[in-house]
């Protein structure tokens, strides 16, 4: 056996292994829930609280709102834990339900409506994105102050903004962040990609407008 076979080989055994680990965990999540295991959700809490905030946060773009539907997602992760089976990765169930919070209060609030981001419209024309190269996403996180590209993110259009942040601060594959969004395949792409392209002009923008502000002060 050649050296590339061996590696090919230790690689598919590690992805394997990988796999199977992380079916083991969703399964006695699946199991713990469906007892109510307290232990278990405050090991959850612990382990997703910072991720699911932020994903909240960029959804909602109030920090009040945003600790409220919080609460309210871990109470239906409490209540409802039954109903999940363990087959998908708990982090994407988990951002199922507080995204559907977020589109139960647009519905009942003026706040910019979610519920365009399960409809179609994008054009959805093929298209390829390296992925051997760092993103512009990665690229600006690498060179710029986090909160910086955070209040760029706020500044893009909702559709766009949460496949940004499910893609690059969760690091969800494009399947779930299709389940996620209950969008087909070939529209999380499109979104990824037009976020992606209005990303850049928003950072110069930025960039161009911080050195008046700081000679003003």
């Amino acid at each position: 056996m050649s050296v590339s076979d061996t590696v090919q080989t230790a690689s598919m055994t590690l992805v394997a292994a990988q796999a199977a680990q992380v079916q083991s965990e969703n399964a006695a999540i699946a199991h713990g829930l469906k007892r109510q295991n307290p232990e278990l959700l405050d090991q959850l809490i612990e382990l997703y609280q910072h991720r699911l905030l932020r994903y909240l946060l960029f959804l909602t773009g109030k920090r009040e709102v945003a600790e409220d539907l919080f609460q309210e997602t871990w109470m239906r992760v409490l209540l409802r834990g039954a109903q999940y089976n363990g087959k998908a990765r708990f982090d994407t169930w988990l951002f199922t339900i507080a995204r559907n919070l977020v589109i139960d209060l647009s519905r009942k609030r003026t706040m910019a409506s979610l519920d365009e981001m399960s409809e179609g419209g994008e054009d959805e024309r093929p298209f390829e994105i390296a992925v051997s190269a760092p993103s512009p996403l990665e690229q600006f996180q690498s060179r710029e102050n986090c909160a910086e590209v955070g209040e760029v993110l706020l500044k893009l259009e909702p559709t766009y903004r949460e496949v940004l942040v499910l893609r690059f601060y969760e690091e969800l594959s494009l399947e779930e962040i299709a389940t996620v969004t209950k969008a087909p395949l070939s529209t999380v792409k499109s979104r990824l990609y037009r976020g992606l392209a209005a990303l850049k002009p928003q950072m110069e923008q930025l960039r161009a407008s911080r050195p008046f502000a700081e000679a003003e002060a």
